[in-house]
C-alpha cells in the first residue's frame, strides 16, 4: 500500500521548519540547544498531520525526553499508522561552528516497514545502481573497488570513495591511498556522505565505513528511491547493546542487511539543510521569510527531487 503523496508538502514543512529553527543557533558553539530547538520545532509540526505516527528511530529513551524518542507517539491521532525515523540536526557541531552539511531529516514508513534500529553502530557500504553480487559487505576492500571501476569503466584513480575521518577508518583509508582511489573525507554526518552516491554530479562512487546504526536507516530510506545499493552489518561489542538487540528481536547479532530489509515498501525521505552543502543550501533569511531547500523522495511516486520553498517566518 502506497503512502498518499499528501503527505509530500507536509513533511517538507516539518523538516524546513526544524531547520529554520536551528539556523538561528549558527555559530554559537552551542550544539545541544540547536538540537533542542529542531527537537521542539519537528514535534510540534508533526502533531499537527492527520497520522498515527510512531518514532522507531528517535535520539533517546522516554526518560530522557524532551528529546524526539524512541516509541512516542504522534500526530492528531486520526489517519494512516506510519514508522518514523528523525535526526533533527545531523551534524550539530556544524551548526554550533558554522560549518557546512548540516540538515534536518525524517524518514517516513508504513507501520512495520522501518527497521528498528539499535543505537549501535553500523558497517556500511553504499554505491549508485549496480549489478546485483557485484559490491558486498563481506568482499575485501581491493575487490569492490576493481569489481566498480571495471562496472563503470573507470580507472580505479578516478573512483572517489567517502569516508568519515575517524581513527577507526586507518587501514581503510591507507588501503585506499595504496589503491590510489580518491577520497572524501567528512568529519560527521553520514547520512548526507551516503547520499553523495545518488547523483553522479556529486562526483562521489562509493561511500563505506562504521557511522551510525540509525543514520544506517535514514541513508538506507533516501536511497531506495534512487535504487541504488547498501548494505549494512550492526556491531553489537558489548553486554548493553547485546541485551538491546535481543529486546528488539535482533537474534542474528552477526547478519548482514539488505537494503529491502532495512526499509520495506513505501517510504517518504527528507533532508532540508540549515548549513549549506554540495546537495543542499543552507537556510537563507529575508526579512520575514526563509528560503529553505528540500531533498525529497517518495518511493512509490518515484519523485526524487530537491525542492525549493520560500515560506512566511511568523507562519
Amino acid at each position: 500500500m502506497a503512502i498518499d503523496k499528501k503527505f509530500i508538502d507536509q513533511f517538507i514543512n516539518v523538516t524546513s521548519k526544524a531547520a529554520l529553527a536551528a539556523s538561528y543557533q549558527i555559530g554559537k558553539k552551542d550544539k545541544n540547544r540547536a538540537d533542542q530547538a529542531a527537537v521542539d520545532s519537528m514535534r510540534a509540526e508533526l502533531n499537527k498531520i492527520n497520522m498515527n505516527g510512531k518514532v522507531v528511530i528517535g535520539e533517546g529513551t522516554l526518560d530522557e525526553a524532551p528529546l524526539l524518542y524512541t516509541g512516542e507517539f504522534l500526530g492528531s491521532k486520526n489517519g494512516p499508522e506510519f514508522d518514523i525515523a528523525v535526526d533533527p540536526v545531523e551534524g550539530t557541531n556544524f551548526v554550533a561552528n558554522n560549518l557546512p552539511g548540516a540538515i534536518a531529516v525524517i524518514s517516513i514508513g508504513e507501520k512495520g516497514n522501518l527497521f528498528n534500529a539499535p543505537e549501535t553502530y553500523m558497517n556500511k557500504i553504499a554505491t549508485g545502481k549496480i549489478d546485483k553480487g557485484l559490491i558486498d559487505l563481506d568482499y575485501p576492500l581491493e575487490k569492490n573497488i576493481k569489481n566498480l571501476s571495471k562496472f563503470k569503466n573507470k580507472d580505479v584513480s578516478s573512483l572517489t570513495v567517502c569516508i568519515l575521518d575517524r581513527p577507526r577508518h586507518k587501514i581503510i583509508i591507507d588501503e585506499l591511498k595504496d589503491l590510489k582511489v580518491n577520497i572524501k573525507l567528512i568529519s560527521d554526518g553520514d547520512v548526507l556522505g551516503a547520499l553523495y552516491v545518488s547523483d553522479p554530479k556529486y562526483k562521489v562512487d562509493m561511500f563505506l565505513g562504521i557511522g551510525g546504526g540509525p543514520e544506517g536507516v535514514l541513508a538506507a530510506s533516501a536511497l531506495d528511491a534512487f535504487n541504488c545499493h547498501f548494505q549494512g552489518r550492526f556491531i553489537f561489542d558489548n553486554e548493553k547493546d547485546i541485551a538491546e538487540a535481543k529486546l528488539l528481536g535482533i537474534n542474528d547479532l552477526n547478519k548482514k542487511y539488505e537494503l529491502n530489509e532495512i526499509i520495506k515498501g513505501d517510504s517518504i525521505f527528507c533532508a532540508s539543510g540549515i548549513t549549506s552543502s554540495a546537495v543542499l543550501n543552507g537556510i537563507s533569511i529575508k526579512e520575514d521569510k526563509f528560503l529553505c531547500e528540500t531533498l525529497i523522495t517518495h518511493k512509490s511516486c518515484n519523485f526524487k527531487k530537491i525542492v525549493k520553498s520560500v515560506n512566511s517566518i511568523n507562519e
